[in-house]
């Protein structure tokens, strides 16, 4: 008996997972940068639609020239969004932490500091930072 003999061969299937996966690549590249466009304060409604028009036209020309003219300041606004999120994130869970009691004030919290500082369990530079961080504010960050 012979073994049945594919119509497929291996590379051929090789070669279409590649093609597959460089659809899935070119989609989600196409995603990332619309939703940059969008997202952009800087630009006006005529300036995005020129965008994606361009994109839309010309896909690979129009998305190449996006990520070269807009790559470096994509990355920028990225990394803001990711900070605002991340700081707006801090800030609900002390709100909450501190709604619940689960942790007291800053009157509270540099208190405990201070005991602690007092007993020789932390540093002064400790203190400063404990002190700094129940106030909500970074070290580098003068007192109001």
């Amino acid at each position: 008996m012979l073994l049945a003999q594919s119509q497929y061969p291996l590379l051929d299937l090789f070669w279409t997972m590649l093609v597959f996966f460089g659809f899935v690549l070119w989609f989600w590249l196409m995603f990332v940068i619309f939703g940059d466009i969008f997202r952009r304060d800087d630009i006006g409604g005529w300036g995005k639609a020129g965008w994606t028009v361009l994109i839309i036209i010309l896909p690979i020309v129009g998305s190449l020239v996006y990520l070269i003219a807009e790559g470096r300041k994509m990355g920028e606004r990225r990394e803001a969004d990711v900070a605002a999120a991340r700081n707006a994130y801090e800030r609900d869970v002390r709100r909450i932490a501190g709604a619940n009691g689960t942790t007291g004030g800053p009157t509270e919290q540099i208190a405990e500091a201070k005991r602690l500082l007092d007993q020789g369990a932390i540093t002064p530079d400790e203190y400063e930072a404990l002190k700094a961080t129940a106030l909500g504010r970074s070290l580098g960050e003068p007192a109001r």
